[in-house]
C-alpha cells in the first residue's frame, strides 16, 4: 500500500507513519521544517518533503492519505487528497485520530487518557507488557530510548497500547478493551467549552468500551469520580458489565514505587499505579510489573537530566550544571515539575525557563499560570514569547495576551526574554556553576536543551 502522510512530523502521526513503514508499506509525508522525527522516517525509507506544502506531492498511485489533526482545509495537500478521491473508489483519506481508530479495532487496544500523564503512563504500560513476553504494538505521543529513541514499536501480539489524546475529542474515534483515565482538568479551551464540555466528552468516550470492557481510573481525581458516578449510571441502562479498577496515592503500594522508581514526583508514583492496575488485569505477577517500572528511564522532554558545560574565555577549565528538559505547559504539570526538581535538588539553585505554550492556552489559564509561577520553588524565573501554534490561534486574543505581561503579574516579576538565542547568552554570563536549569514548554523551547555547552 503506498501511503502519503500531511504533517508527517507531528509527534503522534509520525508514530503511525512508522507503524506503517515497518509493516512493509511505502511510505511518503511532507512537513514545514525538517526535525529529528521526519530524518529519522527518511533514513529508514520514508520520502519526506519538507517546505511549504505543494499538491504535487501526493503520489500519483496512492492508496491511504492520513493528514494531521493541525492541517487546515485550505491546504493544497489536503485539498488534492479530496479532489482526487472523488474520482477514485479505492483512495482512503483520512485524519491521523480517525486512522488510528481503524487500529483500535483490530487489536486488543490499551488506551491511555488525561489532561497530564498520558505518554509517561503509556511508556510504563508498554515496558511492563514488553517485560512480561506480551510483545505489544505501541503508538506514543514521546520518544522512548527503549524504541530506539522513536516513538513507536511494532509488536507480533494482539496487544496495542495507545495514547488516547482528547484535543479536539480525537479520542472518540478509538475503541479499546481498557480505558486508563489518569486524571481531568480545564484543557484545550479553544476546543472545549468548559469543564463540564470535558466531562460529558470523556463520559462518551468511555461509553466505547465493550461489555468486558474496563476503566482504569484515579480514585483521587474529583472530575473522574464524577466520570465514574455518572458513567456507572448510564452504562447500567445499556446493559453492560464494564468494570470499574481504581488507584490511588493511598494504597500500600505507593511507597515501595516511591522507592524504586527513577523518575521523580508523585505524579510518577500515579503513572505507575495505573500502569500496576493494568499489568494486574492482564495477570501480569507483580514482580515483572515492579521490575519493569524499576528500570523505567523516563521520556523524551519528561523531566529528562543532563549535564552540561559552561565554557567561559576568561577560565581555564568549564563550568557544570545540571539541565533539565520538560514538556510541561499546563499549570498543572508547571507545579508538579518544579516541585519535583526542588524535592530532587534541596539545595540547589533552581532556573526555570519557560515558553508559554498557545495564546488561547495562556489567555485562558492565566490567572493559573500566575499562581502557579508566583508560589513557585524557584530561584529565577525566565518566560520566552508564546509559542505560536500555526492553525490553532485567533487573531483577537493574540492581541489581548502575551509574555511580558504574564512575567509583570508573577510576583516577584519574572524576566522576560523574547528569543531563545538570547537566553542562551544570557545564561553563558550569568550562570555560576552547580544551578539547576529547567527549560520548560511543549513548543520549540527545547532546541535550547538539545545544546551541549554553552
Amino acid at each position: 500500500m503506498n501511503i502519503h502522510f500531511i504533517g508527517i512530523g507531528g509527534i503522534g502521526i509520525s508514530a503511525l507513519a512508522q507503524y506503517y513503514l515497518e509493516k512493509g508499506n511505502r511510505i511518503s509525508g511532507s512537513d514545514l521544517v525538517a526535525s529529528k522525527i521526519t530524518k529519522n522516517l527518511k533514513k529508514r525509507g520514508a520520502k519526506i518533503f519538507i517546505g511549504k506544502h505543494k499538491a504535487k506531492n501526493i503520489p500519483k498511485d496512492v492508496d491511504f492519505v492520513i493528514y494531521s489533526s493541525a492541517v487546515q482545509k485550505n491546504n493544497p495537500e489536503f485539498k488534492k487528497s479530496y479532489k482526487l478521491q472523488a474520482t477514485s473508489y479505492k483512495l482512503r483519506v483520512k485524519s491521523y485520530p480517525q486512522a488510528l481508530g481503524e487500529l483500535t479495532k483490530k487489536y486488543y487496544t490499551i488506551a491511555v487518557c488525561g489532561t497530564h500523564g498520558k505518554s509517561t503512563t503509556t511508556a510504563m504500560i508498554a515496558l511492563v507488557l514488553i517485560k512480561a513476553g506480551l510483545d505489544p504494538t505501541v503508538i506514543l505521543g514521546t520518544k522512548l530510548r527503549e524504541f530506539k529513541d522513536t516513538n513507536c514499536r511494532v509488536g507480533k501480539s494482539k496487544y496495542l497500547v495507545i495514547e488516547a489524546d482528547e484535543w479536539q475529542a480525537s479520542f472518540l474515534n478509538y475503541w479499546p478493551k481498557i480505558v486508563v483515565l489518569t486524571n481531568i482538568e480545564k484543557e484545550h479551551l479553544d476546543f472545549y467549552k468548559d469543564l463540564n464540555h470535558i466531562l460529558k466528552t470523556y463520559k462518551e468516550f468511555i461509553g466505547h468500551l465493550p461489555k468486558d470492557g474496563v476503566l482504569v481510573g484515579n480514585r483521587d481525581d474529583k472530575n473522574i469520580s464524577r466520570i465514574k458516578k455518572d458513567s456507572s449510571g448510564s452504562l447500567r441502562q445499556k446493559k453492560l458489565k464494564i468494570k470499574n479498577k481504581g488507584f490511588s496515592l493511598k494504597q500500600k503500594e505507593s511507597e515501595e514505587l516511591k522507592k524504586i522508581l527513577k523518575v521523580p514526583g508523585d505524579y510518577n508514583i500515579y503513572n505507575a499505579l495505573a500502569t500496576l492496575t493494568v499489568a494486574r488485569l492482564l495477570k501480569i505477577p507483580d514482580k515483572i510489573a515492579f521490575k519493569a517500572l524499576s528500570e523505567y528511564k523516563g521520556a523524551w522532554r519528561r523531566f529528562e537530566i543532563f549535564d552540561r558545560e559552561i565554557k567561559k574565555s576568561n577560565k581555564l577549565q568549564a563550568t557544570s550544571y545540571k539541565l533539565i528538559s520538560d514538556y510541561a505547559h499546563h499549570p498543572t504539570e508547571v507545579k508538579a515539575a518544579l516541585k519535583a526538581a526542588r524535592e530532587k535538588f534541596k539545595n540547589k539553585k533552581i532556573w526555570c525557563i519557560f515558553q508559554p505554550h498557545q495564546y488561547q492556552r495562556t489567555f485562558y489559564l492565566f490567572n493559573d499560570f500566575v499562581r502557579v509561577f508566583s508560589s513557585a520553588p524557584v530561584d529565577k524565573l525566565i518566560i520566552t514569547d508564546i509559542y505560536d501554534v500555526a492553525g490553532r490561534e485567533k487573531g483577537k486574543i493574540k492581541k489581548k495576551i502575551n509574555s511580558k505581561k504574564l512575567a509583570s503579574s508573577i510576583s516577584p516579576p519574572a524576566l522576560y526574554i523574547p528569543a531563545i538565542k538570547e537566553i542562551k547568552n544570557y545564561l553563558r554570563k550569568n550562570l555560576k556553576g552547580g544551578e539547576v536549569v529547567i527549560v520548560m514548554g511543549a513548543g520549540d523551547v527545547y532546541k535550547l536543551a538539545d545544546e551541549f555547552s554553552l
